[in-house]
């Protein structure tokens, strides 16, 4: 699965995360539940408190999803970054005619 540890970059210093995706997520998913739980000691209602978790965790996975998509698209465009782009009608050089237009040494002249 994208995003996991596998997919870390291997150069990675000791006090440098991976995958900081997955930690942003991480933190997020202890937000959602610490947040409730405090609400509950300050003296909230339940339902303001479930109320306030399902909006965070809602939240968590639209940024979850928008990061990810964000990181693809930077790949994507790092990948097309490196592959060289061949011209109009992907031609790779001058010289490089299919048709036979002008006779070689070796053809008969008329």
């Amino acid at each position: 699965m994208p995003g996991t540890r596998d997919y870390a970059r291997e150069d990675a210093t000791e006090g440098e995360s991976p995958d900081p995706v997955s930690d942003v997520v991480r933190w997020a998913a202890f937000s959602c539940a610490l947040v409730p739980v405090v609400l509950l000691m300050c003296g909230q209602s339940f339902g303001g408190a479930a109320g306030t978790a399902a909006g965070l965790v809602a939240l968590t996975c639209v940024c979850h999803a928008l990061l990810r998509q964000s990181a693809r698209t930077a790949a994507r465009a790092l990948a097309e970054q490196s592959v060289p782009h061949r011209g109009r009608r992907g031609r790779t050089g001058g010289g490089s005619h299919r048709g036979a237009r002008h006779p070689g040494p070796g053809s008969p002249v008329d």
